[in-house]
């Protein structure tokens, strides 16, 4: 049994202190970050060709989808962002990251009023709501697999008046829109589809004559690996991002045959590690909502799950702030139609 997974199998049991939640992290992300420091295009086209046999998509949120909506009304910022908020200055608050990573997102997918805009994986709806305020004359589609997320997206829509957005539930696996589009945008799900070529072969085809694909993604610098439910080290893939896979930055080349990129960003891993710390601040402050809110789910294991989900939030932390947030981070990418 390895360092990692006996500090892992105890805490299981009896709560352990951050310090030592944070060391084994540490030590797991050190032992990944060796693993692939060595990766490069050919190891990029293995595993692009690897992805090449899986379905679309495989179950990736499973550990999240059946989360109440108050938990994540009580952990993210207030506009429910549930990816990596952007942080200016040290004095950046939540709300203005959150404010400020949409506002990027926006000028980086190139999105204009009177679009047709489709989003992929909206969540709890951020952008989409965004989009639909700010671009009144477009026509914003938002997909979740979630009816909870299409509840609330909708029920925020009528509240704020916003009359241009549509929101879809649907499984990425059959998923057809009606008709074609401006822009597609998509904010980090791309990691809980595996077999991107068949992916973007469809989206390819969603797309409007000199329409535009946004993505935006975490990434490791140089290569790509799963979350392996089979690694006892790995609690995370086993326990909340089962089927999921971390890419590297430069895995969207693999797929150049589909689509060109035009454009890209990168995004410092520190951004991401403030964005998880804020949320563990709400977790911690909000701790009897947020108990009470999984006892609906979890019941006589609620306290289990409470450690978990904290895991969670620690490794997030610990993963994108490793090495001063330059091995891990957020890439944004720009791409058209290949010719």
């Amino acid at each position: 049994m390895s360092v990692v997974s006996a500090i892992i199998g105890t805490a299981e049991r009896v709560p352990l202190p951050d310090v030592v939640i944070r060391a084994a992290i540490q030590r797991l992300c050190s032992r990944t970050a060796t693993r692939l420091a060595g990766h490069d295009a050919a190891a990029d086209a293995a595993f692009a060709g690897r992805m090449m046999l899986r379905p679309i998509a495989e179950g990736a949120a499973a550990g999240r989808d059946e989360v109440p909506a108050a938990f994540f009304a009580a952990v993210l910022g207030p506009s429910r962002k549930y990816s990596c908020c952007f942080y200016k200055t040290d004095a950046t608050t939540l709300q203005e990251a959150e404010e400020e990573a949409l506002r990027q997102t926006v000028e980086h997918a190139g999105l204009a009023d009177g679009q047709t805009i489709l989003e992929l994986g909206c969540g709890w709806g951020s952008l989409s709501l965004w989009m639909a305020r700010q671009f009144p004359h477009a026509k914003v589609t938002a997909v979740s697999t979630s009816q909870a997320q299409r509840a609330y997206v909708e029920e925020q829509a009528q509240r704020r008046g916003l009359l241009n957005l549509r929101v879809v539930t649907a499984d990425m696996n059959v998923f057809a829109p009606d008709g074609q589009f401006d822009r597609i945008v998509s904010v980090e799900m791309f990691e809980q589809m595996m077999n991107w070529r068949k992916l973007m072969t469809r989206l390819r085809s969603w797309l409007a004559p000199e329409g535009r694909f946004f993505m935006q993604i975490v990434t490791h610098r140089s290569g790509s690996h799963l979350f392996d439910r089979l690694d006892r080290d790995d609690w995370i893939a086993q326990h909340v991002f089962t089927g999921g896979l971390m890419p590297s930055h430069h895995l969207v080349r693999q797929f150049d045959d589909i689509f060109t990129v035009e454009k890209e960003w990168c995004w410092s891993g520190t951004h991401y590690q403030r964005t998880a710390n804020d949320w563990l601040a709400n977790f911690d402050t909000h701790r009897d909502a947020i108990e009470a809110s999984l006892r609906k789910v979890y019941g006589e294991e609620t306290a289990l799950w409470l450690r978990r989900w904290r895991w969670f939030l620690l490794a997030t932390s610990c993963l994108f702030g490793y090495a001063r947030g330059t091995e891990w981070g957020v890439s944004h990418y720009r791409m058209k139609a290949a010719e």
